[in-house]
């Protein structure tokens, strides 16, 4: 424990995702030893990002306009949209440079242990967006774990009844991965999504 201001700074940083005790200590410590202008920068850009970044009309995704890049993009499919659960999931999509549609970001996935529902995602809207009929497939791009599952089967029943093309993210072993490690789930899926040998 150290005393006032260290302390509460050190808990602060604790609170952050993926910091840990010992990790906020070194932050805090390398922040008490860096150059002021260094840790000014650091402050001034951490109340600018609270101010002017705000989340698309559209789609959900951050964006310092009211719609992102994405959506304003007359070059992206239209009749495709690929679903995912939170906007890092749009970045880790774009890297791949393999889809050229239009994104949906929920906010999250359902799970009821944490009292979230499909209220508190943006379903509603996503059925809104689809009202238009210019879309013709909805790709769901969950997490491959229980909530994501959960959300892609909540969000495969209601969007049934649209007649839309409604498909899944094949998933599989990882490259470099040996199979005696993977589990039952991802070796099941890997036979079901096999494709041809090239």
């Amino acid at each position: 424990m150290y005393e006032g201001v260290v302390q509460d700074l050190i808990d602060e940083l604790g609170r952050l995702p993926g910091v840990g005790p010992k990790s906020a200590q070194r932050i805090a410590f390398h922040l008490l030893q860096a150059d002021p202008v260094d840790v000014k920068r650091l402050a001034d850009v951490l109340i600018e990002v609270k101010a002017r970044v705000k989340f698309c009309a559209t789609c959900f995704n951050v964006s310092e306009d009211d719609q992102c890049r994405i959506c304003r993009d007359p070059r992206r499919d239209q009749s495709v949209i690929c679903v995912v659960e939170e906007y890092k999931d749009v970045v880790a999509i774009e890297r791949t440079r393999e889809f050229r549609g239009r994104y949906h970001v929920l906010g999250g996935a359902i799970s009821p242990i944490d009292g979230i529902g499909p209220e508190q995602l943006h379903v509603k809207e996503l059925l809104t967006r689809l009202g238009d009929g210019a879309v013709t497939e909805v790709i769901l791009a969950t997490d491959p774990n229980l909530e994501g599952e959960a959300t892609a089967t909540y969000l495969t029943r209601m969007l049934g009844p649209l007649g839309l093309r409604v498909t899944r993210l094949a998933s599989g072993l990882p490259v470099g991965g040996d199979l005696e490690y993977a589990d039952e789930v991802t070796l099941g899926r890997a036979f079901v999504g096999r494709q041809a040998a090239t």
